[in-house]
């Protein structure tokens, strides 16, 4: 599947760089060219001679370099590659390339490059959740880089949480999936996230506390295996993943409108935080107090059943997966949710107030399948995406 394909490989300064050789043991294996670049940094935790050897490829460490640069060296790395990697991808590499600096050979050609970039984080989990970092993080997924990792783990300083690099088998599977292969190449799966907003009057609304973070990261998981993605999204906190397909919309009903026109699709998976009700005698106007101390009397009525309508209707998904935020009993609701919407998998979990989970960055599920129940440990929400998206890949085999 990468054979014939060049990778332009920068390796960044980290106790991960180790790893990166076995990446490269990996691409070469597939018939991949991979063009080694070296930061300084990097030159810290593997040698040149380790990274030349296994790529059978010149290194390219030195911006200044006056063989290279003769020929505007650079500029020709940069663009002759099918795909550019950054592994590890320090945060430092990240904040230049999140503000556009270019003072090292690594950080000039990600911003001469035209190819795409694929990023595998590594870092302490203290610079990982940064805000500067994750802003940083942002700001690349808006540009359109993409990303693997990271994971969860104990680290190098001793600190346990996100921040460690993806493997090395992750990498190169997120690498296939951007050249075009992964196990989900030619699927469609759609993707539905956020919460909606249902009006109450042209200033207020009834919304819940989803932040999209779990739809968000499916969505690229998915991408990552190689799907096309339709990404349906209520005014979602976290911002939509890059190479993507996305529909924005606001309330329940125009959800189910771009749910219906998406179709047919490979797979459904249903993450969005759908109200279960609207205000049917919605204002035109603000409202406003009257000194009486009445409040307004609004009316309910119940809002569309996307899931069920998905998974009932014509053309059905071979696979439909939906999604039980439950804050009591959460097996017993999220089992018979299922048979009563009639989905295939029902993602349950447990959104009580001391959980952390509705708006936070961790999720704690069982997945529910006519086999029975199978519950995950506690995991970032990331990492909850990709164990789904693999098991997703699977059924569409």
């Amino acid at each position: 599947m990468l054979a014939g394909k060049r990778i332009l490989l920068i390796v960044g300064g980290g106790i991960a760089a180790y790893k990166a050789l076995e990446l490269v043991r990996l691409l070469k294996k597939a018939g991949a060219t991979v063009s080694p670049v070296l930061t300084r940094a990097g030159g810290e935790f593997v040698t040149p001679l380790s990274l030349t050897a296994l790529a059978g490829e010149k290194l390219h460490q030195d911006l200044f370099d006056l063989g290279d640069e003769a020929e505007m060296g650079h500029i020709q790395l940069s663009r002759a590659a099918d795909l550019v990697v950054v592994a590890p991808a320090t945060a430092d590499l990240m904040a230049k390339m999140a503000s556009g600096r270019a003072d090292d050979l690594a950080s000039t050609l990600l911003l001469a490059t035209d190819k795409r970039v694929l990023l595998a984080p590594a870092m302490n989990v203290r610079m990982w959740t940064h805000p500067a970092t994750q802003r940083n993080l942002a700001t690349l997924r808006g540009d359109g880089v993409l990303t693997v990792g990271p994971d969860e783990g104990e680290m190098a300083c001793g600190e346990y949480g996100p921040g460690r690099m993806a493997e090395p088998g992750a990498i190169f599977a997120a690498i296939e999936a951007a050249l075009g292969g992964g196990p989900l190449a030619g699927r469609h799966v759609l993707v539905t996230s956020g919460p909606t907003h249902e009006p109450i009057d042209p200033v207020r609304y009834i919304a819940n506390r989803s932040s999209g973070a779990q739809g968000t990261a499916l969505a690229a998981a998915l991408r990552d295996l190689g799907a096309r993605v339709t990404f349906v999204t209520g005014p979602a906190v976290v911002p939509a993943p890059a190479g993507v397909a996305v529909v924005r919309v606001e309330t329940a009903a125009e959800m189910l409108a771009a749910v219906l026109a998406t179709l047919p699709a490979d797979a459904a998976v249903m993450a969005a935080a759908v109200a279960d009700w609207r205000v049917a005698n919605t204002a035109g106007q603000k409202m406003k107090k009257d000194g009486s101390g009445r409040a307004p009397a609004l009316e309910f009525a119940e809002n569309p059943d996307i899931l069920a309508t998905v998974a009932k209707g014509a053309p059905r998904p071979r696979l439909v997966v939906g999604f039980a935020a439950e804050t009591t009993d959460v097996l017993a609701h999220a089992k018979a949710k299922r048979l009563r919407k009639g989905c295939d998998w029902m993602v349950a979990n447990d959104v009580s107030p001391g959980t952390g989970i509705m708006g936070g960055t961790e999720n704690a599920v069982t997945l529910i399948t006519e086999a029975g129940a199978e519950t995950w440990p506690r995991m970032t929400k990331d990492a909850v995406a990709r164990q789904l998206a693999a098991r997703i890949a699977e059924a569409l085999a």
